[in-house]
C-alpha cells in the first residue's frame, strides 16, 4: 500500500505535540480507548434531514451555517494563536452558486449547519479573505484539534468522492447529488443507478515477536528516515484477518497468530478507512518483498524510545493509527 508522504511542516512541530495531547484526551463513549485523529467528530450527520432539500438549503443559508470550502482535496485553513485552525466562512448564497458542489455535513452542537463547498472549477485556490489560505490537511492536519480535523476530514472525503463519481458506473451516464450530498443518481432513466460514498478498507498492522521487538518497513517515496507498521488494502473476498495474514506474507515473509482489533481511523487520502491490528509472527526471520517495501527490520522498545527523530530515522506520523499502533506498544511495558 501506497501511503501519503510526511508533510509537516518543521514551524508546527510543538502545535502537532500540542495537538496529539488533546487528541488523547479525546474520548467518544462508545470508544473503548481515545479515538483516533480524524475519527468521532463534533457533528450530528442528521441522515433525516438529508431527504428534505428545502429544510437543508434553509439550514445552509441560515446566518449560523458556516461554510468549508475544498479546493482541489486541499482545505481552507487560517493561523490561529497557538496552531492551524479551519477557516469557515459565514454563509453567503453566492459561494453556494459558485461552488462545483456542495454537502451537508452535520449539525454541529449550537444546531447550526456545516456545509462543505467544492470551489475546484476555479484554476488557482480562490482567496476569499487575507487570512485564509488552501492547504493539504495532511501537512497541518497533526497541528490542528481534533474536532477540526474531523470536520474537514470528512468534508474533504465527500468532496473528493463526489469529484470521481460524475458518471454512473453501471451505464457511463452523468449523475447528479442527491441526499444532500450523501448519494449521486444516474440521470439515465432506463438505469436510475444510486451510488453511494464509498470508503477503500485497508489493513495495518504491529506485528511484534511476543516479547520486546516489533516489524518495521518503509518504502523509497517516503521522507528520508520515515519508518512504519506494514499496511495494504483489503482484497475482496478477503477477511480483515486474512488480509493482515497475507499482507504481512508478502511485504515481509512473516507467517501470524493471534491477529487482534485495535482501532480504526478514517484516512481521506483520498478514501481508506485504516483499519488497525495487532499480530504475532510465528517466525523471526525476515524475507523482505523489496517491490512493496524498500526495507523491513525488527526494532527493539529500547531503539524505538531512542528514536532521533530526524532524516536517519523517524516513527510514523503523529496524525496516523501506525504512530498509535506504535505509541500503544511502547507504553505497555
Amino acid at each position: 500500500m501506497r501511503f501519503a508522504s510526511e508533510r509537516l511542516p518543521p514551524a508546527l512541530h510543538h502545535a502537532s505535540v500540542t495537538a496529539m495531547t488533546t487528541l488523547h484526551r479525546h474520548q467518544a463513549p462508545h470508544h473503548a480507548h481515545p479515538a483516533n485523529r480524524y475519527a468521532s467528530g463534533p457533528l450530528d450527520r442528521a441522515d433525516h434531514l438529508r431527504d428534505d432539500m428545502d429544510a437543508l438549503l434553509e439550514l445552509a443559508l441560515s446566518p449560523q451555517a458556516r461554510l468549508i470550502p475544498v479546493w482541489r482535496q486541499q482545505s481552507l485553513i487560517r493561523l490561529g494563536p497557538a496552531s492551524p485552525e479551519a477557516h469557515h466562512l459565514p454563509v453567503a448564497e453566492a459561494l453556494l452558486q459558485d461552488a462545483h458542489e456542495w454537502v451537508f455535513l452535520g449539525l454541529d452542537a449550537s444546531g447550526a449547519a456545516h456545509v462543505a463547498i467544492d470551489v475546484s472549477k476555479h484554476e488557482e485556490p480562490p482567496r476569499f479573505d487575507a487570512q485564509g489560505y488552501f492547504e493539504d490537511l495532511r501537512a497541518v492536519g497533526p497541528a490542528m484539534s481534533h474536532e477540526e480535523g474531523a470536520i474537514l476530514a470528512l468534508a474533504r472525503g465527500l468532496t473528493t468522492w463526489h469529484n470521481r463519481h460524475r458518471f454512473c458506473g453501471v451505464c457511463g451516464s452523468p449523475t447528479e447529488s442527491r441526499r444532500g450530498g450523501h448519494e449521486r443518481k444516474c440521470l439515465n432513466l432506463d438505469c436510475g443507478a444510486p451510488h453511494f460514498p464509498r470508503t477503500d478498507p485497508a489493513v495495518i498492522m504491529l506485528i511484534h515477536d511476543g516479547g520486546d521487538r516489533i516489524v518495521l518497513g518503509r518504502q523509497a517515496v517516503w521522507p528520508p528516515g520515515m519508518h512504519s507498521v506494514l499496511a495494504g488494502f483489503v482484497e475482496p473476498g478477503e477477511s480483515l484477518e486474512d488480509a493482515v495474514a497475507r499482507e504481512v506474507m508478502e511485504e515481509a515473509g512473516l507467517p501470524v497468530a493471534d491477529v487482534r482489533y485495535h482501532s480504526s481511523q478514517p484516512w481521506p487520502f483520498p478514501s481508506s478507512i485504516m483499519l488497525g491490528f495487532t499480530g504475532r509472527a510465528l517466525s523471526t526471520e525476515l524475507n523482505v518483498n523489496t517491490d512493496e517495501v524498500e526495507e523491513a527490520r525488527w526494532y527493539s522498545r529500547a531503539e524505538l524510545k531512542a528514536s532521533p527523530e530526524d532524516e536517519t530515522f523517524k516513527l510514523p506520523r503523529r496524525d496516523s493509527i501506525a504512530r498509535r499502533l506504535v505509541d500503544d506498544w511502547l507504553a505497555e511495558d
